[in-house]
């Protein structure tokens, strides 16, 4: 899917993966009590950071379709054609699923 948004710089947008429906035990969950996700497809990535000492970027070690944790409160929320999105920085990312 091509999406109508390009991050700048060293930022990444993201797809959250879907909370939890149900618990351990198998009880439903309302919307309320759900967790934020701390996980996601990454949708588009930005051109780098610029280092202004060098002179050039430093491409970011992600690429779009890598899944990706990150912090439960990091980046900003953007709905983007309907579809929720996050917005983080490179930085925000805590791991890549391989």
């Amino acid at each position: 899917m091509k999406i109508k948004i390009r991050p700048l710089q060293d930022r990444i947008v993201v797809r959250p993966l879907e909370a939890e429906e149900k618990s351990a035990g198998g009880i439903l969950l309302p919307d309320t009590a759900k967790e934020k996700p701390q996980q996601g497809e990454v949708l588009a990535v930005g051109p780098g950071k610029y280092i202004a000492e060098r002179g050039d970027r430093v491409p970011p070690a992600l690429k779009p379709g890598d899944k990706v944790f990150y912090g439960r409160y990091a980046g900003t929320e953007v709905r983007v054609e309907g579809e929720e999105l996050k917005i983080l920085e490179t930085k925000d990312v805590l791991a890549k699923l391989d």
